[in-house]
């Protein structure tokens, strides 16, 4: 019978423990909704102690509903709940939940201090290692400020060693006037003439009459600058040296007097007669010292006979001390250089060479082209047969020519012109006035030059 039974009740045991596990299940599941409603519960029981002690002050009293007073026996079960897992946690030794979350909110919050001091740490870190990075950015622009200072000293000290000597030059001019030249320390320039000429001194004759018709401080003796060069050349040419022989320019050659540049490098070898042509077209300083250094007997013999030649040509007031003319030893008056240029025209080298347009000559492995420095000689009005140019400051401008005019041939001499061109000027001035008021009257003498 026993048997029996348990086997009908066995069924029903089993359904128990299912709805026992159940009823636990849905505990465990509702601990978190029982809370709230514990919580919710103490908030409605607060208010109503609100309500109960407005109430007894005579105000109105709100009884609770029937939601708040199942609200609050949930909380209770709750408190209960919680209660006895308190107290089976204590018997199990473990410690309780509020001081589990407290403990681990604590450390949480020392964590948080600790990450606070490494940021603050990592944060001082990374602004010495700024600081330390401007520091030697610092050192490196001051290093190279420094060196820009020092190469900055450097060309300021550079350039205020070159700019010493231009700056005492300008000083030293400033300082002391102009320098005279002759005829303008003579008082020359002040006399006066009809065509109101530029130049100190000036003849104008007729070189087959010897008629003159103009002349101005013709007998003043003043330095003729490169106008040497003609007596030069006529000595060369008197001479009958062959015009073909090499001659090589030296370091004698160079004018240490004046310090004038010539494009005759020291080595240049050309013949004499080349030699010849720069220095009566081109004025050439190194050719024509060149000329007397080689000459037979040397330079000092050359100049001696350049004295030599001035003599016998009646020339009372001519003196050479060298070949160039850069030397204002080297001085004649108006009369003996027409007496010159006179002798010279009728040398037919000395007219080609003087009045030639232009010349290259070869120069090392270069071509170097030489003009003449009197313009006149390009101009198709004039018919030039010898001409010299000349310039020193203590000689200023100076010009000779021979040239036919209205039909005559004159000679014309200019000496301490005012300025570059004012020597050409009077040159114009002259051939005008001479074929509006000084032409002969038989036209026949009209033809072209003819030496």
């Amino acid at each position: 019978m026993r048997g029996v039974f348990n086997r009908r009740l066995a069924p029903w045991w089993r359904g128990l423990g299912l709805l026992a596990a159940t009823l636990a299940l849905s505990l465990s599941t509702l601990t978190p909704a029982i809370a709230a409603a514990a919580k919710k519960g103490q908030t409605a029981g607060a208010r109503l102690a609100v309500t109960s002690k407005a109430g007894a002050s005579g105000k109105a009293v709100v009884k609770p509903t029937a939601k708040q007073n199942t609200a609050k026996s949930e909380a209770r079960k709750g408190a209960r709940h919680e209660s006895k897992v308190a107290a089976r946690d204590k018997a199990k030794g473990k410690p309780p939940k509020g001081e589990v979350i407290e403990a681990k909110a604590g450390k949480r919050d020392r964590g948080g201090k600790s990450a606070k001091r490494a940021f603050a740490e990592e944060r001082r870190g990374g602004k010495t290692q700024v600081a330390r990075g401007k520091n030697r950015v610092q050192h490196t622009l001051s290093a190279r400020q420094g060196k820009a200072h020092e190469r900055a000293e450097r060309l300021a000290a550079h350039e205020t060693r070159l700019a010493i000597r231009p700056v005492a030059h300008v000083a030293s001019e400033a300082a002391r006037p102009a320098r005279l030249s002759f005829g303008q320390m003579a008082g020359l320039r002040a006399a006066d003439d009809p065509l109101d000429l530029k130049s100190s001194v000036a003849l104008v004759l007729d070189q087959d009459t010897h008629e003159v018709l103009l002349s101005k401080n013709d007998h003043a003796v003043l330095p003729i600058a490169s106008l040497t060069k003609l007596m030069t050349g006529l000595i060369v040419s008197d001479a009958r040296l062959p015009l073909d022989e090499l001659i090589t320019i030296t370091e004698e050659d160079i004018d240490y007097e004046k310090g004038s540049r010539s494009r005759l490098a020291v080595g240049t070898t050309l013949t004499r007669g080349e030699l010849m042509h720069l220095a009566l077209m081109s004025s050439e300083n190194r050719a024509a010292h060149a000329l007397g250094r080689t000459f037979p007997g040397g330079l000092q013999r050359f100049v001696g006979l350049m004295n030599a030649r001035a003599t016998m040509l009646g020339m009372k007031d001519t003196r050479y001390v060298e070949p160039t003319g850069l030397s204002s030893g080297n001085r004649s008056s108006a009369y003996d250089l027409a007496t010159l240029v006179g002798t010279a025209s009728q040398d037919p080298l000395l007219r080609q060479l003087s009045t030639s347009q232009g010349y290259e000559v070869a120069v090392g492995n270069r071509v170097v082209q030489y003009n003449n420095t009197n313009r006149l000689v390009h101009n198709p009005e004039w018919q030039i047969g010898l001409q010299k140019t000349g310039y020193i400051s203590e000689a200023g401008q100076c010009l000779v020519m021979q040239a036919r005019v209205a039909g005559r041939k004159l000679i014309m001499v200019f000496l301490d012109s005012t300025g570059k061109y004012s020597r050409l000027a009077d040159a114009e001035r002259v051939r005008r006035w001479v074929e509006l008021e000084r032409a002969p009257t038989n036209t026949a003498a009209s033809s072209p030059y003819s030496g």
